[in-house]
C-alpha cells in the first residue's frame, strides 16, 4: 500500500491572513508551505510521516508539492528515508495542476499500482483517530469486495455544511451521496468529508478516466479531491470510517487552534495518530 500526501497547494488565504496580522505574531510563518507549519513541537506533516513509518501496510510515502516550495520539502525529507518528493511544476496559484491531477501526477512517475491512501497535507485529526484502526477496517471491508474504498467522515454543525463535501449514507455505512457544500436543507446528513482517502487498487486506474472525462472542465472541477470521490460513488463501493473531529488548517484562525491543541491538549504525543 502507497500513501500520497497532496501538499501542492499554495495556501492564500493563510498567507494573506498572515501577511495582513496586525500583531505580527506570526510574522516567522511567512513563505512556509502550510504542511510544514509547526503544530505543537512538530511540522503538520511530520506528524503523518511518524504515523505512517509506524503502520507495516505502508511501503511508500510519496508527497505532491510544487515547483515553488519544492526545495523546502526536499530539506525537509532529508530526516526521513521513506519520503519521496515529487514537483508538480507550477510556480503559483493560477498554474495550480488540481489535487485530482497532482494525484495521477504521483500515480504515473512512481508507477503505483497499488492501494493508495491520500491524505490532505493541511490536515489533521483529533486524538481519537488511530490509522491502525482505519486500516484495519479497509482490510475487513476488503476481504469481503476487494473494490471497496473508505473514507474518513466527522460530523459538522448545520451551519457548516456549505463548507464541506457532505456525505449520505446507508445503514451499513456505505455511501450513497456526496453533495458538495449544501446548504442545510439540502440534506438531513451531517457528515463531513476531509481529504483522508483510502482508494483500492481496483479504482486506482478511475483517477486517470476521471480525469479524461473532465479535460476541459474549470480547474476547481480538478482541484477538490472531493470531486473525484463524488464521481466514484457510483462506480465502485465507498464506505465511511467514523471520528470526531478534524483540523483544516485554511486560514490564520484554524492554524491558531489547531497549533493551541497540539501545544497543550494533546495527551499522548507518542501514539497519536497511530
Amino acid at each position: 500500500m502507497k500513501a500520497v500526501i497532496l501538499a501542492a497547494g499554495y495556501g492564500t488565504r493563510l498567507q494573506r491572513d498572515l501577511q495582513n496580522d496586525p500583531t505580527g505574531r506570526f510574522k516567522s510563518l511567512i513563505g512556509i508551505p502550510k504542511p510544514l507549519l509547526p503544530v505543537g513541537h512538530s511540522a503538520l506533516i511530520s506528524r503523518w510521516i511518524a504515523a505512517l513509518e509506524n503502520t507495516a501496510c505502508i511501503d511508500g510515502i510519496f508527497v505532491v508539492t510544487n515547483d515553488l516550495f519544492y526545495q523546502i520539502f526536499e530539506q525537509w525529507a532529508k530526516q526521513f528515508t521513506v519520503v519521496k518528493i515529487i514537483n508538480d511544476g507550477t510556480r503559483c496559484n493560477e498554474e495550480r495542476l488540481g489535487a485530482v491531477a497532482c494525484l495521477q501526477l504521483a500515480i504515473d512517475h512512481f508507477q503505483i499500482e497499488d492501494h493508495i491512501l491520500v491524505i490532505g497535507g493541511d490536515t489533521l485529526f483529533k486524538e481519537d483517530f488511530s490509522l491502525s484502526n482505519f486500516m484495519d477496517c479497509f482490510l475487513h471491508l476488503q476481504s469481503k469486495c476487494d473494490e471497496s474504498n473508505l473514507v474518513l467522515s466527522c460530523l459538522c454543525e448545520d451551519k457548516e455544511t456549505t463548507k464541506y463535501g457532505i456525505l449520505e449514507v446507508d445503514e451499513d455505512l456505505r455511501v450513497c451521496a456526496m453533495k458538495e457544500k449544501p446548504s442545510p436543507d439540502e440534506t438531513t446528513s451531517r457528515r463531513a468529508c476531509p481529504c483522508f482517502y483510502l482508494f483500492s487498487k481496483k479504482s486506482v486506474p478511475l483517477v486517470k478516466m476521471f480525469l479524461e472525462e473532465k479535460e476541459n472542465a474549470p480547474i476547481e472541477v480538478k482541484d477538490a479531491p472531493g470531486n473525484f470521490l463524488s464521481w466514484l460513488i457510483s462506480r465502485k463501493p465507498v464506505y465511511i470510517h467514523q471520528i470526531s473531529g478534524r483540523f483544516d488548517v485554511g486560514n490564520l484562525s484554524s492554524y491558531i487552534e489547531c497549533d493551541s491543541y497540539f501545544d497543550g491538549k494533546l495527551k499522548d504525543v507518542n501514539n497519536y495518530l497511530k
